[in-house]
């Protein structure tokens, strides 16, 4: 007896890690989430902001990748004091996580969550909370002040974010409906989309709105920030997995065609209208296709991610070109068309094309199940309504905080970049 306890202890201590597997840690798991993490983390400083910055005008592109690096910032701070807790943390009415974790009490660093350690978990919940405020940052490029956005981002991650995601994926009302949402259409792409509609419409339209014209300061810098995010989405989707397995293969899979089928389609679309196939169309569509699988990633084959691009990428090209126009709303770089529209699309096919065969107990429309269909609506509603309202009282309570929304006209006019920050993106010289 005495020798087996002896060998265990010498084998505790020279192979930490094979004994933390016996007891439910996964090496291969652990490897992967740590690596998905990472890719998601690239999406905000780095894709986003290129996709944001190069869409902006050229004396706003500094303050565009500001404001969405600083969404990051913010979010990764915000997250390990009290948001983790908020979304994670034991359930409250199914509307809110408990204060257990507050400044992550309680959690070590043999702490698991299924076979990962809990620190890695955390922050990969971490990354999705980032890049959700900074999606809604689309919305409003050219005009709030960066004092503003700064104080709505703390507000909007606390009380709008954070139980949204506890209402999916930490023990909420809509998980235990039985919504599906594998990574993030409706706490992430919903929620930012509807969001950034109302926060845009609070702000108010840029000044020359639909007079003048507002070209892109760099088709290239966003061409180069969608193939970041392509990239990114990869660990975003099948990193949600939150294992190395077979459907984390196939999210894999699903995710790369619906993002290339909704480029074509996007592409497409604007082909047959304007007779000119875009690189900023070729761009849009891929975010789009991406928006739309996300939370179907897990649950449906590869058939259905043909049709869950296709549709995303018309339904993202008539939303900016001609939705907005015909509503009359200024959302400058289009967060509710794509994010929004595409994210409910989404969500919506998900209830539709939810194959048993890809994850066990996840059944759509087409296998039998009318009734996911009616719980993926009720899941969408929700999430629009609260995220609507909420961003509403978010948006004012910031206002009386900072004073004000918007920057002055003439700061508006001669550009944030030097406005704000004292800086400019570009030297520009007569020739």
């Amino acid at each position: 007896m005495a020798g087996k306890l002896l060998s265990s202890f010498i084998f505790i201590l020279l192979f930490p890690a094979a004994a933390m597997a016996a007891e439910g840690l996964d090496s291969g798991d652990t490897a992967w989430m740590i690596v998905s993490t990472a890719l998601v983390m690239m999406m905000t400083p780095a894709g986003l902001a290129l996709f944001y910055g190069g869409l902006s005008r050229y004396k706003n592109l500094l303050n565009t990748i500001a404001m969405t690096m600083v969404a990051y910032c913010l979010g990764s701070v915000i997250w390990v004091m009290w948001g983790y807790t908020l979304a994670f943390g034991p359930d409250h009415a199914g509307l809110v996580g408990g204060l257990d974790y507050l400044f992550l009490n309680g959690i070590g660093v043999d702490s698991l969550s299924g076979t990962i350690p809990t620190y890695v978990f955390l922050l990969f919940q971490m990354t999705f909370a980032g890049i959700t405020v900074a999606l809604v940052l689309g919305s409003i490029v050219d005009r709030m002040k960066f004092s503003s956005w700064v104080v709505f981002t703390i507000l909007w991650l606390t009380f709008i974010y954070s139980p949204v995601a506890h209402w999916a994926w930490g023990g909420g009302w809509m998980g235990e409906m039985g919504a599906l949402d594998f990574a993030g259409g409706t706490v992430v792409h919903i929620n930012a989309g509807v969001a950034g509609l109302v926060l845009s419409m609070m702000v108010g339209k840029r000044i020359g709105y639909g007079k003048d014209a507002m070209f892109p300061s760099s088709i290239t810098l966003t061409a180069l920030g969608a193939a970041l995010l392509w990239f990114g989405w990869f660990g975003f989707n099948a990193g949600s997995e939150l294992a190395a397995d077979g459907v984390a293969g196939s999210a894999f899979l699903v995710t790369n065609t619906s993002a290339a089928m909704g480029a074509l389609a996007w592409m497409g679309a604007e082909w047959a209208v304007t007779r000119k196939p875009t690189v900023l169309g070729l761009a849009s569509g891929i975010v789009a296709g991406l928006v739309a699988i996300t939370p179907a990633a897990g649950f449906v084959n590869m058939p259905a991610s043909l049709v869950i691009g296709l549709f995303a990428g018309i339904l993202g090209y008539v939303s900016v070109s001609k939705l907005k126009n015909m509503l009359g709303y200024d959302d400058s770089l289009d967060a509710f068309g794509v994010h929004g529209l595409c994210g409910i699309w989404g969500a919506l096919a998900t209830g539709i094309f939810a194959n048993p065969a890809v994850t066990d107990g996840a059944r759509g429309l087409f296998y039998g199940n009318p009734g996911q269909l009616w719980v993926q609506f009720l899941s969408i509603i929700g999430t629009a309504a609260f995220s609507a309202v909420g961003t509403f009282a978010v948006a004012y309570l910031t206002k009386l905080i900072t004073g004000g929304l918007r920057v002055d006209p003439e700061e508006e006019i001669a550009g944030l970049d030097n406005a704000q920050h004292g800086e400019r993106a570009f030297e520009i010289q007569n020739i």
